[in-house]
């Protein structure tokens, strides 16, 4: 795991000096480099498309911004960073005193060496963002002002990459691809999705696994209103973002509270013994507001690490790659991969030999257990799922109502069904 978290921020820091938005190259860029990592099918949705009550906008695209004072000197930058720029900003080419261009200009008082992340995606408007001592060392004077965009017709981008499973019904993991220069608040979700989707590819899952990479709420409500009428494969799904910062782990629960996956994650991450915090449902935040609308009410929960804007250097230049660690990330990671283990052998049996309890030891299942360090518990693991097996029980309820661990339970499932006292 040491090694797949440097994997991951190497694509964190490479990802990083990207200019993405909700359209626009940066996102395409971004998914390019995403599929070199997995195979992915991209898709092109055209602006005015309706998608459920929204519209795809038009396409953005920038090329260069700057701030250049009467010597010529660019005193903000869009090159040295892709979050000087209101994004969606319209183009402007102009000289205007220093009060004017003030109007347009956005900064962060309480930690003056910070530049904001701010956008205006849905209003014309243009801006520039910068650290508020730049703006406190500017003189009065003439400056000029260039954003080098374009906002016009063309397409909104998201891609998915499927992993098959043993059955059609599904698991989607959902990460945003909308924010520019912020290593946290995007980068780390894409990463731990990404090395996820690796790490599931070479098993064989039982559930069909579905990545979705898209620009955040519009891209979601695209994804929701292109896949209306197969919502119902969808069985469980976990958004992921704000993955690598040192915070504990932080699982928000679906819109139900009472979904698999919510069960799922909270058991895990207790039996882990990781700090964490187990958060309510609210219609705030990410993704998982979109897809637990109540139109759709899909079992999917949301796992961060300090949650939506629950940290000073949220939507700031001071998310960078320094900020998230190799190791926080790897541990996200374990926890989805521990989870999917969990939520992939969640089955409810059925007890074939259900009158009285059947006899074990002459179907040498107390042999098999021989020599474990745990053999009590395994024999017990035994018993209660024989017992809960009536068709209604899941394991999970068995490790729940018992208090075992779910890997012993899933164990003993197992060594039932080959000795044909139960099926799934």
């Amino acid at each position: 795991m040491t090694a797949v978290g440097e994997e991951m921020h190497a694509l964190v820091k490479r990802l990083y000096p990207l200019c993405r938005s909700i359209t626009g190259d940066g996102v395409r860029t971004t998914l390019d480099i995403v599929g070199e990592y997995l195979p992915l099918q991209v898709h092109e949705v055209p602006t005015g498309t309706q998608v459920l009550d929204w519209t795809v906008p038009q396409e953005w695209n920038i090329r260069d911004a700057y701030v250049a004072d009467a010597t010529g000197r660019r005193v903000v930058d869009f090159a040295e960073s892709s979050l000087h720029v209101l994004g969606y900003s319209v183009p402007v080419a102009a000289t205007m005193p220093l009060a004017e261009l003030r109007e347009h200009l956005h900064t962060l008082p309480d930690h003056p060496t910070w530049v904001p992340y701010r956008t205006s995606y849905y209003k014309p408007e243009w801006g520039f963002c910068l650290a508020q001592e730049t703006l406190d060392a500017l003189p009065e004077g003439d400056y000029e002002v260039r954003i080098d965009s374009t906002l016009a017709d063309g397409h909104l981008t998201y891609a998915e990459h499927v992993i098959p499973g043993q059955v059609p019904d599904e698991v989607i993991v959902s990460c945003h691809t909308c924010h520019p220069s912020l290593a946290n608040d995007n980068l780390a979700g894409i990463a731990v999705a990404t090395f996820l989707a690796r790490a599931l590819a070479q098993e064989t899952p039982y559930y069909t696994y579905r990545f979705i990479y898209a620009p955040g709420t519009i891209g979601a409500i695209t994804w929701l209103a292109r896949n209306a009428e197969r919502i119902d494969q969808v069985k469980h799904g976990l958004v992921l973002a704000c993955a690598g910062d040192r915070g504990q782990l932080t699982y928000k629960q679906s819109r139900r509270g009472d979904a698999e996956i919510d069960r799922v994650l909270r058991r895990v991450l207790a039996a882990s013994e990781r700090p964490h915090h187990i958060a309510e449902f609210t219609p705030y935040g990410y993704d998982e507001r979109q897809y637990c609308s109540p139109g759709f009410d899909l079992g999917v929960g949301s796992l961060s690490r300090t949650p939506y804007a629950g940290y000073p250097e949220y939507h700031t230049s001071a998310d960078n790659p320094d900020f998230v660690s190799p190791e926080a990330m790897a541990d996200t990671l374990a926890v989805c991969r521990e989870a999917f283990a969990v939520l992939d052998r969640n089955r409810r049996y059925l007890n074939l030999s259900p009158y009285g309890e059947p006899q074990l030891g002459r179907r040498g299942l107390y042999d098999a257990l021989g020599g474990r360090s745990d053999t009590k518990q395994a024999q017990l693991a035994m018993l209660w799922v024989l017992n809960l097996s009536d068709g209604e029980h899941s394991l999970l309820d068995v490790a729940e109502r018992s208090g075992l661990p779910f890997d012993t339970v899933a164990v003993a499932a197992g060594a039932l069904g080959a000795a044909g006292l139960i099926k799934a």
